[in-house]
């Protein structure tokens, strides 16, 4: 987590965690020890909440188009710190598809293209056409109804 950032909705800062009393760890050892072994996170702390702030895409694009934001949430820092500690201890067990290139570290854009393009250039030099499609799913989460949705 970066030091000086705006304190998140639980009012926390980063330099309120880095300059600290060291019990804190203990602290939050216990906490998310619980939270981990009662499958449970508590509901008084804000802990799921965060605020979404929307970020300018293009600046020289027009501003007062929606399109031309992408939304990030901040969320509360014990939360985060929360996230950390579970990607660092279970990280290798979160597997996924060698050809997915979105949300990886070190993949993107880049990354997909030139797998399309290789795709492409193998089936040409064979002889073969290549037929393809693409579905933009950008805005597919947009039509999600987020309140009626229950568990089972």
């Amino acid at each position: 987590m970066s030091i000086e950032k705006p304190a998140r909705i639980d009012g926390i800062t980063s330099e309120h965690i880095l300059y600290s009393h060291s019990c804190l760890i203990v602290h939050f050892k216990l906490l998310f020890h619980m939270m981990l072994l009662h499958g449970y996170v508590p509901k008084s702390n804000n802990f799921g909440l965060g605020i979404v702030v929307p970020i300018l895409k293009d600046k020289n694009g027009d501003q007062a188009s929606i399109d031309n934001y992408r939304p990030v949430t901040l969320s509360p820092t014990i939360s985060k710190i929360f996230e950390f500690v579970l990607l660092l201890n279970y990280g290798n067990y979160l597997d996924s598809d060698d050809r997915q290139f979105g949300f990886k570290k070190t993949m993107g854009c880049r990354n997909a293209i030139f797998a399309v393009r290789n795709v492409i250039n193998y089936f040409n030099e064979r002889g073969s056409n290549v037929f393809m499609a693409s579905l933009d799913a950008s805005k597919a989460f947009d039509r999600v109804n987020h309140l009626n949705y229950t568990r089972h």
